[in-house]
């Protein structure tokens, strides 16, 4: 039985391989990045940039303990400016990319994908779980040419857990975006065996030697269940698979939310920025228009 048909096309899967010392999680999303990047919103380049961050995105959130929302959040200066994806502790995911399409090199320009369109700049996650709680924030540079590189060199440097990251998105053959995410760390507080592995680095090298094997066909593959790969993956070690996490797209915002925003201007500004007697917001997100009339405008300020 296929993930899609047990209704796991969008998840988090936890799992945990003890004897080589390693926990990791595999996401794939297939629903959720199509509705975030659909209607031909972004260029192909961005659309799958924004698809990868965000299933880097729930693979770094799955792995905390935090009721809030955790925020991933990459800025450069290249074309792409701007690229954040967040997802609350219930699963709800949203993101959006800010861009330059002038700038976007073509389809032919070679080279990695973080330089090419994000160039020089830093990567930032940050758990927020309201304003009684100190917020948690990572940063690191963005070095290395994917945003898989990127946070195993902030875990090696700033966190100095071991880690290794595989992420894809491609779209395939009837233009469908499909994004997957692998990733592992060495668990620092599980002692190596010296009765079974006489160099204590062998199990973390034949951890990654593994997780380099995973091919992008078989990350993003719907007909292969992600169990299934799991026990492929690590069928010499045996592996344990925790339960499932759904993840949907869902955005937060809302008339009202919009309306208290507009209220918290002067009224002067906001006739300033009317135009033909109305405001128009776009949520950056989810692309939705809210209109805002002359009765509308009179009512925030009641």
């Amino acid at each position: 039985m296929t993930d899609r048909h047990r209704n796991l096309s969008d998840f988090i899967l936890p799992f945990q391989v003890e004897a080589l010392g390693v926990r990791g999680r595999f996401v794939r999303l297939e629903k959720t990045v199509q509705d975030l990047t659909g209607d031909g919103r972004y260029p192909n380049d961005v659309a799958i940039l924004l698809a990868t961050t965000t299933a880097l995105s729930a693979t770094l959130a799955s792995g905390l303990k935090y009721e809030g929302i955790f925020t991933l959040q990459a800025q450069g200066n290249g074309p792409v400016s701007l690229l954040l994806a967040d997802m609350t502790s219930d699963g709800d995911m949203r993101g959006y990319a800010k861009y330059d399409a002038d700038a976007l090199p073509g389809p032919d320009d070679a080279g990695a994908m973080v330089p090419r369109l994000l160039g020089a700049g830093h990567l930032a996650f940050t758990v927020d779980q309201g304003p009684d709680t100190d917020r948690y924030q990572g940063i690191t540079e963005l070095s290395g040419g994917t945003l898989a590189d990127c946070a195993q060199t902030y875990f090696r440097d700033s966190e100095q857990l071991e880690t290794a990251v595989v992420l894809n998105a491609q779209s395939d053959d009837k233009g469908f975006l499909r994004a997957g995410a692998f990733m592992i760390q060495k668990m620092p507080d599980r002692p190596v065996d010296p009765k079974i592995w006489a160099d204590p680095h062998e199990p973390w090298r034949e951890a990654t030697i593994l997780a380099a094997s995973l091919k992008a066909s078989e990350l993003l593959d719907l007909a292969l269940p992600a169990r299934d790969l799991l026990f492929r993956l690590f069928h010499e070690r045996g592996v344990r698979v925790f339960e499932h996490k759904p993840v949907r797209h869902a955005c937060r915002c809302s008339r009202e939310r919009v309306k208290n925003t507009l209220a918290s201007f002067p009224k002067v500004e906001i006739n300033a920025i009317k135009e033909d007697d109305v405001i128009s917001v776009t949520c950056e997100f989810c692309g939705l228009d809210y209109i805002f009339d002359e009765t509308d405008l009179r009512e925030l300020y009641v």
